[in-house]
């Protein structure tokens, strides 16, 4: 069975971009290793991820987020049973924060600052999947 899972989380320190590229770099190799696919932002201290594939697997990972000392404020905002995967492409794609325009983040909030934490995790759910028709994923799949 598969599973959609987005949730959003705060950094506990400051990313700088060789971190960022490490978990990356980690996450690609787990995720193919379990048939696990996604997309995951980080602008500010803000991470926001989705992630695809078999329940037990996408749940493991979650579980190992959840407690992994870089992340607080864990929330989860989306969890669902999918017929097919929207994000199979990327093993872990990367959404290239530079690409948060104000004109699509105020489509889909009160601000033009990206805030998983103050919309529905349908919106943004929306939001992912725009900045995937917009070509604003980078990284190799």
């Amino acid at each position: 069975m598969l599973v959609r899972l987005l949730y959003a989380s705060r950094a506990a320190d400051a990313f700088d971009a060789d971190a960022l590229n490490e978990i990356l770099r980690q996450s690609k190799r787990n995720n193919k290793e379990h048939g696990v696919t996604g997309l995951l932002c980080y602008s500010g201290n803000l991470f926001m991820q989705v992630l695809e594939g078999g329940r037990g697997a996408v749940n493991r990972i979650y579980n190992r987020i959840v407690s992994d000392p870089r992340h607080t404020d864990v929330e989860l905002l989306s969890y669902e049973e999918i017929d097919e995967r929207r994000f199979a492409g990327w093993s872990m794609g990367q959404v290239e924060a530079s690409q948060l325009n104000a004109a699509l983040l105020l489509k889909y909030s009160e601000t033009a600052t990206l805030d998983p934490y103050a919309v529905s995790g349908k919106v943004s759910m929306a939001l992912f999947d725009e900045l995937v028709v917009t070509a604003s994923v980078c990284g190799s799949r």
